[in-house]
This record gives structure tokens, C-alpha cells and sequence, in this order.
């Protein structure tokens, strides 16, 4: 009698045809603590329409498609003629449009802006994460151009614009505009004051001409980019157009792409400068004060864009779980795979929550809530981008060899997980900035304290590593050597004081119990075993329509 051999059993759905925002409780309740009731029906409409996009089979497509076929770089045409263009697949058009008519790049035009947008990257970075680049800097260059009110007129309505116009052309002839950066060199790297790229005066009207090298130039394809410079003044902030105002190409070229470990469907580019046309930002030597706001803005989007990788990485590992059988009983069920879930769960719901606190600072925008971020974001760039890595890695475990295949998507996240922690100033670089925040800015310390303060008398495990993390700020002395362990207690108590406030009380009293408390091991899945971790898993579970 002929069998079948091939009968497969056993094996988990695809997680696709959901919401992506309306499945991720943390988040939704984070944009409703953080948004205006009158605006609320609004915001909650626009984004659960972002969620079923972004949940959809044809997106998760349009995500393999744009990692597959990576941006290729075109420098010269059939005639020799040098057009250093950077050539990408239509997937990656669609998903970068998407994320533009979406409002990602809008925040500073629109009401509760920040809390609405810093909610639509979480969720549009779970589809794809590479577009999330051009995304965040093109917002984050709103600030830095406010210092020169008249650039600010010019380039701002486009780019907080909803169109995605990919054609080079001058800026001045689209509807909206991709913004990229290039800041670091191959000498210096984060030590950006060691930059050599040279700026000389071409006129009184702030135009410059500009020589030099930059080693990452992120979105080559951008309509204009924010740059540092040597100027005779000192360190400069420049914006370099890619089209100039006759629509002549500028002297941008593109010396080659780099073969990145992750984020595949970007581009990432070493280009040089020969008599490049430039328009000061800001005053002559001033560059990094200048270009400062748009380098906070873009490190919470690391914040942010970890937080989202986690939150994908979770879904699918207790989605898996949710219907995989194994020794008798569904995964999810079985206690230690159960407390590997809640882990994870909780992991992610302290990064969402934190995240979009400070995106609700930008809001609010008053002088404590910006002594707060100058504080807060360094610290949470540190350490939820360092959290994402073993997260990711963990939760891919948590599919067996599944997780291991391409096909499954988990390969794509491990990948991508340490992208975060790296870009936009290292560990180390964040590390620092948050001693000479604590050294220099009292009133940052005072916001953060009284931040976390809000939770006291809450959970006695809290408030003694609120007290113990008190005692390292009365020593800042040497305190260089270990600010890592300073900054890493410093982010996990304010996590724990917003869980405490605004979570359940099962989430919180495992996250205070394991990362306040210390009844934790060193790997995932090490709760005390007598917290509710079912109720944790179960509001963490992604629901599909």
C-alpha cells in the first residue's frame, strides 16, 4: 500500500494578516498614557492602518524582497560619464514610501508628533528594519536645521512632507525630500573633532566649497546631507545637496558600498568631496553643538528600532510556541519554556516603554523633559541596544533549527541586532556622554531622579537600587572605569519605575524581582519560578485577525 512520506504536521502558521501595532499591548497602552484623549481616536486609527500594512504577506515580501537583492552601486554610465548612483530593488521603494506617507518623518509638524511617530517606527521597523535609516535621519535633520532659521524655511516643509519622490532632482522641484548624514572619517570614527575634511569660504552668503573623505555616509541616495567639516572657524556643520539648484549633480562620489553584516537593504557608502558645493548650518566652529539635537534624535531612534526587533523577535518565538507540540503539550505550556517567554516579554516591554517615554519628553518639549533626554537617551541607547542582541539570539533558539533558517525571518532579525548599539556612538561613546551630562548639567540629573522618583514607596526592590544607583552619583570621582555598570543601573531603574507606574502588576513585579532585585541568572529564562509567568507570555502573545 503507497504511503505518504511527505505529510507535514506539526508546524506553526506564519505570522501574517495581523495587526502589528493592535497586537503589541505594551505599546498600545504606552500611546494612550501618552497622547491627548482628543487626539487619541486619530492616532490609534492611523497606526492600527500601519499595523495591518505592516502585518500584511505582501509587506513581509516586500521586507525579503529589498534583503535579498541588495543596493548595488552604479559610478559611471555606458559612456564613462561618473553618475555614482546606488541602484535598489523595488521592494525597497515601496517599503521607504510607505514609511514617508506613513508620518515617519513628519513629527515635528504634527500634534502629539513624537509619541504618534516614535509608535509608527516600532511598529513599520518590525516589516523592514534597513528603510528605518533614511527615515530616522531625515527626521532627525529637523532640528539641527532650525539653527539657521532661513535653510529651516526652505527645507523643512519637505522633509516632514508624505511624498517620496525618489528621482534626483533639485530640491527645490519635489514634494519631498531623504535626508542622509556623514559624519565619521576613517581616522577618528566617533572622534569626530579629528575630522580633516576641509571647507573653504567661497562667498559671504554662507557657501562653501568641500574636500575630504567621509568612511560612512548612510542613504547615499538622499537629496541632501548633514556634514562636519573643517571651516577656518573650526568644526563646521554643512548641508551638501546632492542636486544642485541648476540640476547639475554635486561632486558626490561614491567610492563603494560596505558589505555590512546586517541591514542589507540599506546602503552604506565611503564618498569623497572634490569642490563639493556646501551651505553652512549654524556658525563656524559650532558644528557639533550644531548637529547635536540630530544626533539625540536619531539615538532614540536606535532605542526604538531595538525595541522593535525585539518585539518581532518575541511574537514570533510565542507564536511558535503558541502552537508547536513537544513532549506531550504544547511549547508555551511547558514551565522552562515558559519562563524563557516571560524573559523575553519582559526584555521587550521595558525597551517599548522606555522608548516611548522619552519620544513623550520630545512632545512635551519643556526645559525638565529636555534635561531629561539629555540624560535619558544615552543611557537607554546603551542599554536597551546592548539588550537586543542575546534577546534576538535567544528567541530565535526558542524555534529549535526553525529559527535557524532563513525562511523563518529569524536569521534576518539576529543579523540586524546589533546594528543599534553600534551606529550613532558605540557603547563606550554613550557611556561618556552621560558622565559629562552628570558632571555638567545638574538640572539633567535632578529630572532624572525626580523621574524615577515618581514610582518611590512603590516596590521596595526598586527603591533600594533607586538608592544604591544614588550612592555611585555621590562619587564621580574615576567614576570613567565604571560607567558602564553605572549607566546600565541607571536605564534598568528608570524601566523599572515606568513598569512599576504603568504596567501590570505581573510584568512589573517579575522585572523588579529578576532585574532590580537580583533572583536572575545570567541567560534568559532564569525568573523565580513562583511569579505569575503566564500572564506575562499571554500579554505579550501576538494575536493574528
Amino acid at each position: 500500500m503507497a504511503r505518504s512520506t511527505h505529510t507535514v504536521t506539526n508546524q506553526a502558521p506564519v505570522l501574517a494578516g495581523y495587526d502589528v501595532f493592535g497586537a503589541d499591548r505594551a505599546l498600545v497602552e504606552a500611546v494612550e498614557r501618552h497622547v491627548d484623549p482628543v487626539l487619541l481616536g486619530d492616532v490609534r486609527a492611523e497606526l492600527t492602518a500601519l499595523g495591518r500594512t505592516a502585518g500584511s504577506a505582501q509587506v513581509q515580501e516586500w521586507g525579503v524582497q529589498a534583503n535579498e537583492n541588495p543596493p548595488r552601486l552604479r559610478t559611471h554610465d555606458r559612456y564613462g560619464h561618473r553618475v555614482d548612483e546606488v541602484e535598489f530593488h523595488p521592494s525597497w521603494h515601496r517599503l521607504l514610501g510607505k514609511g514617508v506617507s506613513a508620518g515617519l518623518t513628519a513629527a515635528w509638524s504634527r500634534p502629539a508628533g513624537h509619541v504618534r511617530r516614535a509608535a509608527g517606527f516600532v511598529v513599520w521597523t518590525q516589516a523592514e528594519a534597513g528603510n528605518g535609516c533614511p527615515l530616522s535621519m531625515t527626521h532627525a535633520a529637523v532640528p539641527a536645521l532650525r539653527t539657521d532659521p532661513a535653510l529651516a524655511a526652505e527645507w523643512e516643509p519637505r522633509l516632514t512632507s508624505l511624498v517620496y519622490d525618489r528621482d534626483l532632482r533639485p530640491a527645490a522641484r519635489k514634494a519631498g525630500v531623504i535626508f542622509g548624514m556623514g559624519m565619521t572619517e576613517k581616522q577618528g570614527g566617533s572622534d569626530v573633532r579629528a575630522n580633516t575634511t576641509s571647507a573653504r569660504p567661497l562667498a559671504e552668503d554662507g557657501t562653501y566649497e568641500l574636500t575630504g573623505h567621509k568612511w560612512f555616509c548612510s542613504a547615499p541616495m538622499s537629496d541632501g546631507f548633514l556634514v562636519l567639516a573643517q571651516a577656518p572657524g573650526g568644526l563646521t556643520c554643512f548641508l551638501v545637496p546632492r542636486v544642485v539648484e541648476d540640476g547639475s549633480r554635486n561632486v558626490f562620489l561614491i567610492q563603494r558600498l560596505k558589505d555590512k553584516l546586517g541591514n542589507r537593504s540599506n546602503a552604506s557608502a565611503e564618498v569623497e568631496f572634490d569642490g563639493t558645493w556646501a551651505r553652512r548650518v549654524g556658525d563656524e566652529g559650532r558644528g557639533v553643538r550644531t548637529i547635536i539635537e540630530m544626533v539625540a534624535a536619531t539615538r532614540l531612534d536606535c532605542v526604538l528600532g531595538a525595541a522593535a526587533l525585539m518585539r518581532q523577535a518575541v511574537a514570533q518565538a510565542i507564536h511558535h510556541c503558541t502552537y508547536r507540540e513537544a513532549f506531550g503539550g504544547l511549547l508555551v505550556d511547558k514551565p522552562l519554556m515558559r519562563n524563557v517567554l516571560a524573559d523575553l516579554a519582559l526584555e521587550s516591554e521595558a525597551a517599548t516603554a522606555l522608548g516611548m517615554r522619552l519620544a513623550a519628553a520630545y512632545d512635551d518639549g519643556g526645559e525638565r523633559e529636555r534635561a531629561l533626554l539629555r540624560l535619558a537617551v544615552p543611557a537607554a541607547k546603551y542599554w536597551v541596544t546592548k539588550r537586543c542582541t542575546p534577546l534576538v539570539t535567544e528567541a530565535a533558539e526558542c524555534l529549535g533549527g526553525n529559527g535557524y533558517v532563513e525562511e523563518s525571518g529569524l536569521p534576518r532579525l539576529v543579523r540586524e541586532s546589533p546594528l543599534n548599539s553600534v551606529w550613532e556612538g558605540a557603547g563606550n561613546v554613550q557611556a561618556l556622554d552621560v558622565l559629562r551630562a552628570l558632571q555638567r548639567e545638574p538640572l539633567a540629573l535632578d529630572a532624572y531622579l525626580t523621574e524615577v522618583g515618581l514610582a518611590r514607596g512603590a516596590d521596595h526592590r526598586l527603591d533600594t537600587a533607586a538608592k544604591n544607583l544614588f550612592a555611585e552619583f555621590a562619587d564621580l570621582d574615576g567614576i570613567e572605569a565604571r560607567a558602564r555598570r553605572v549607566v546600565e543601573r541607571m536605564a534598568l531603574v528608570l524601566q523599572g519605575s515606568l513598569l512599576v507606574r504603568y504596567a501590570p502588576s505581573e510584568v512589573a513585579d517579575a522585572f523588579c524581582a529578576s532585574r532590580l532585585g537580583g533572583d536572575w541568572g545570567t541567560a534568559f529564562g532564569t525568573l523565580p519560578h513562583t511569579l505569575d509567568l503566564a500572564t506575562v507570555v499571554e500579554r505579550a502573545r501576538p494575536v493574528s485577525d
